[in-house]
């Protein structure tokens, strides 16, 4: 697929994500990257809400892995966490966690962020993700057809 392509893919599912989940706070990628190396204040609790295999792949550096089908209240990755530090969530391409961050916000959580385009806009962005605490580029595709908006360099 075109660089073309995949950008006007992105954008239409944005807009949808966008659509499904209207009070769903968002970050941009840039936005995400600067706030990260421009502050010493923004510390979010950065959660991945793909499969174990999916993150196992590679991932943000100190993301955790959150168990989408966990109660939230009980989750241990949340237990001891504040109701207003911020939190970003992330997948692939952001429809997933931003159902997670719908229901992180249900649950009390006051400054929930979804990840605008996912870990696959950061990745073709090529932003830095981790394996086993090395750097990578590869990337869990999910599936055959949502592996077509990484750029190839970056699939599994």
């Amino acid at each position: 697929m075109t660089r073309i392509g995949r950008s006007l893919i992105f954008n239409s599912l944005k807009g949808y994500i966008r659509l499904k989940f209207p009070f769903v706070q968002r970050m941009t990628t840039v936005e995400f990257a600067q706030r990260l190396g421009d502050s010493k204040e923004f510390h979010p609790l950065i959660l991945d809400t793909r499969s174990e295999e999916e993150y196992t792949v590679s991932h943000l550096a100190a993301a955790r892995q959150f168990d989408v089908g966990s109660d939230f209240t009980a989750a241990p990755t949340l237990k001891e966490v504040s109701k207003d530090k911020p939190i970003v969530v992330y997948c692939s391409v952001g429809y997933r966690s931003a159902k997670v961050a719908q229901q992180l916000d249900q649950a009390g959580f006051s400054q929930v962020f979804n990840l605008e385009g996912g870990l696959f806009q950061w990745s073709n962005e090529r932003r830095p993700l981790f394996h086993n605490g090395q750097p990578t580029q590869l990337v869990h595709p999910y599936n055959v057809v949502w592996g077509t908006l990484l750029e190839k360099h970056d699939r599994l």
